[in-house]
């Protein structure tokens, strides 16, 4: 019980105590926001297991086993850098783009990366070609992003054209946004299973209502029949849109990172 009586002994804590908490839960949730969805989490579930064998190798008074894995412990980090080198590189660019460093960032930067969008949107739209353009906010689309073509480029209405091009490899699917690059093209979205959605939808706008009923992200759609923009947000549906309502929405939605001044309207049968 000297353990306990030592646990209970403890100086109080100060404010120092708290900022080193909260600094290292802060740490702890973005390691774990970094690594959902990816095969990291395999290798972070092995790790623990190695930890374990460890401790339990002291209590028990394993020699054998405290041995073998005091000796392993420094080829598996060796081990870990090579096989993880691409996730770690991804990682520490996600960490340079974190909302912490956003907050340095120019407001010129989201209202012309806003501008590419609207100008983009409203070439396809003249020539009616579909395309289907999904913004990140809050919530991470990693899963949906390693499911299509990496790219990684910053955002323009050259690039989004050449990509919705139909002759181009990377026209069939959405294209995914993360601030002001283009994350990932050709990414295959979930269709929404609502049955009271109207019929006139098509595959484009039903992914685009699965992906924000899942998360609160938003979603531009152009149709390629009658060249009607739409956009996407809560899996409802605003629609028709022109290039100035479009542009008064997105800077409600992505740079005041909220919900808008009012609902969009819900298309249903």
């Amino acid at each position: 019980m000297d353990w306990l009586n030592d646990l209970f002994r403890r100086p109080p804590a100060n404010w120092r105590d708290l900022i080193d908490v909260l600094v290292v839960s802060v740490l702890i949730y973005e390691l774990l926001k970094l690594i959902r969805g990816t095969r990291a989490v395999q290798m972070a579930l092995g790790t623990a297991v190695f930890a374990g064998l460890f401790y339990l190798s002291v209590w028990g008074h394993l020699e054998t086993v405290n041995w073998l894995i005091r000796n392993m412990a420094g080829y598996l980090v060796f081990a870990f850098i090579v096989l993880f080198q691409s996730d770690i590189r991804r990682a520490l660019a996600h960490l340079g783009r974190a909302p912490f460093f956003r907050y340095f960032a120019k407001e010129e930067s989201a209202e012309e990366s806003i501008e590419e969008l609207v100008m983009a949107t409203s070439m396809l739209s003249g020539k009616r070609i579909g395309a289907i353009i999904a913004i990140e906010r809050q919530i991470g689309l990693r899963n949906y992003i390693e499911g299509g073509i990496p790219l990684d480029a910053v955002m323009t209405y050259d690039l989004l054209l050449s990509i919705f091009q139909p002759m181009s490899p990377l026209h069939d699917g959405a294209v995914i946004v993360q601030n002001d690059r283009v994350a990932a093209a050709a990414c295959f979205l979930p269709l929404t299973v609502n049955p009271r959605l109207s019929k006139e939808l098509g595959s484009r706008h039903r992914a685009a209502i699965g992906l924000t009923e899942e998360n609160d992200s938003v979603a531009i759609v152009v149709s390629e029949e009658t060249g009607n923009i739409s956009l996407v947000a809560d899996g409802q549906i605003e629609r028709p849109l022109d290039a100035d309502k479009l542009r008064a929405r997105l800077r409600t939605m992505i740079m005041q990172r909220a919900g808008g001044t009012g609902q969009p309207r819900v298309e249903y049968a």
